[in-house]
């Protein structure tokens, strides 16, 4: 298994996904620059946290228009898995694989702390090797967390079970207490905390709560890759 990950001018937790990858699912890592466009045969895309370009204008704004961002559409199009994480995340909704936007924080203020976060579904490649209903633990820090779309969009995510993480409370006003979702098929998954931060039991800081998120994608290609023999 290869998984690349996107780096940004600006992306800052590339090497805490790499860790990921090679810790929690042994596999192959590999940094896919922004300029580039050649994805090098990898099985699955993370878009990493960070402030790509700065954040100028907006988080994600001027990262929409980078050269790995057309590989990556053509690979979600295809059905290729795709994780964005805060940052990520971000992107994913400023180039429409998303719905959405992530606007500032209701508190105005840059948010840094644990928070407890619920699985809702666990259908996806990036949590299958949860429980729906499951709670996590997982740090966020961020500025523009707060997810909004138009009514007739939340609705919409609703009913066909996109929404994929939800805060346990309001943290940073997101509607409905939203911290991650799924586009329609399912392959791509956006979501704010950061499971990367958290794959290993480290008491009193860490309880491995992240890993699941990599192991499922571990699940989902080798169960993929079977499937295909």
């Amino acid at each position: 298994m290869k998984i690349g990950i996107v780096v940004f001018p600006g992306s800052n937790c590339e090497q805490d996904c790499l860790d990921a990858v090679t810790q929690a699912m042994g596999a192959q890592g590999a940094y896919l620059w922004h300029d580039e466009t050649d994805l090098c045969g990898v099985d699955a895309v993370l878009l990493p946290g960070g402030f790509s370009y700065g954040d100028y204008l907006r988080s994600g704004a001027l990262a929409r228009f980078s050269p790995v961002l057309r590989s990556v559409r053509a690979f979600a199009e295809k059905g290729g898995p795709v994780l964005g994480i805060c940052n990520g995340f971000q992107i994913l909704c400023e180039c429409g694989l998303l719905p959405g936007a992530l606007v500032k924080n209701r508190s105005l203020r840059f948010q840094c702390q644990d928070v407890a976060v619920e699985v809702c579904r666990a259908d996806t490649p990036f949590t299958n090797a949860y429980s729906a209903g499951q709670v996590l633990r997982l740090p966020i820090a961020h500025a523009e967390g707060n997810y909004y779309a138009p009514p007739e969009t939340i609705q919409a995510l609703e009913a066909n079970g996109q929404v994929i993480f939800r805060y346990q409370q309001d943290v940073n006003g997101s509607v409905g207490n939203i911290a991650g979702i799924c586009n329609e098929k399912r392959n791509v998954v956006g979501l704010m905390p950061h499971p990367e931060r958290n794959l290993s039991a480290q008491p009193p800081l860490w309880n491995g709560d992240g890993a699941g998120a990599f192991e499922s994608l571990k699940r989902f290609l080798l169960k993929s890759s079977l499937a295909s023999l």
